[in-house]
């Protein structure tokens, strides 16, 4: 299988999430991939969340409700632990859509709402840091 080249950044969708067009930043720093999660509640067995970023247009969801979810500990850069929601959902890059794992942060602040790491890429992907939007470009072309 030959793997597709990904620039540092991306614009893809979440079908799923109702998100289109959401801005990305490939980590291969990161070995989990993270999505910005504006509210989260937990009841009855089901993850109410809403997925919505002031900074970002195209980001705002409807709530949206998982009957299954997990908990995994991520470790951020500076060394801290913290017990995240795990979400799987599907993503579409270059016109095809995959399965991703996606843990639940607070990206508020953050650049982008989106974070793609080591774990969805490996066996796929492989990132050029010169390159920007390759996939998005790709859905521009007729």
């Amino acid at each position: 299988m030959t793997k597709k080249i990904l620039g540092r950044v991306d614009k893809v969708d979440f079908p799923e999430l109702k998100l289109s067009t959401i801005d990305v930043k490939i980590d291969t720093g990161a070995y989990t991939s993270a999505i910005h999660c504006s509210k989260v509640r937990e009841e009855n067995g089901k993850l109410y969340c809403i997925f919505e970023s002031k900074g970002h247009p195209n980001f705002k969801s409807e709530e949206v409700v998982f009957d299954t979810y997990t908990y995994t500990d991520v470790k951020s850069s500076n060394g801290f632990k913290e017990n995240r929601y795990k979400i799987k959902t599907n993503v579409v890059f270059f016109g095809k859509t995959y399965k991703i794992n996606l843990t639940l942060s607070t990206r508020a602040d953050m650049k982008f709402p989106v974070l793609i790491g080591r774990q969805f890429l490996k066996h796929k992907y492989l990132v050029d840091v010169d390159l920007e939007n390759e996939s998005y470009k790709q859905t521009l072309t007729p």
